[in-house]
């Protein structure tokens, strides 16, 4: 007996509808993928270069029942004028000092001891964020 084929021969008769709607479906996924990593490079650059005013705590020290030192290092535009918000916490967790500090030097880093003054003996002092004068903030 002789055997009997069911397909056709291969490559005999051009591309088959699946080859083509494969093809297609790649060219698509490739535009997609490229569109995807070009916005998410676009997002991160401005949240990179967008920011005018940032801060970093450096240290803190308590200084005495009603005082905190912190020392504060701010990077701007030289242009760029704002603020960084400080609070200063108790051992149970309560807020006991929160306060506003301007910088409007005409410089693009800025390093500086800040005092808190607290309504009671503080355990920590934490950085909540700087703000530039437009409303960005960091």
């Amino acid at each position: 007996m002789t055997a009997v084929r069911e397909a056709l021969p291969e490559n005999r008769y051009g591309r088959s509808a699946d080859q083509r709607a494969d093809r297609k479906l790649k060219i698509i996924g490739a535009v997609l993928g490229v569109a995807l990593l070009g916005t998410v490079g676009w997002i991160g650059y401005g949240y990179v270069d967008g920011h005018g005013l940032s801060g970093e705590m450096i240290k803190f020290r308590i200084a005495s029942d009603d005082r905190a030192e912190v020392h504060l290092e701010v990077r701007k535009d030289r242009d760029a004028k704002g603020y960084c918000t400080l609070r200063s916490l108790s051992e149970e967790g309560a807020e006991v000092a929160r306060k506003d500090f301007r910088f409007d030097d005409d410089s693009d880093r800025i390093d500086r001891v800040l005092t808190l003054r607290t309504t009671s003996r503080a355990t920590a002092v934490e950085l909540l964020g700087c703000t530039e004068d437009d409303g960005a903030s960091s």
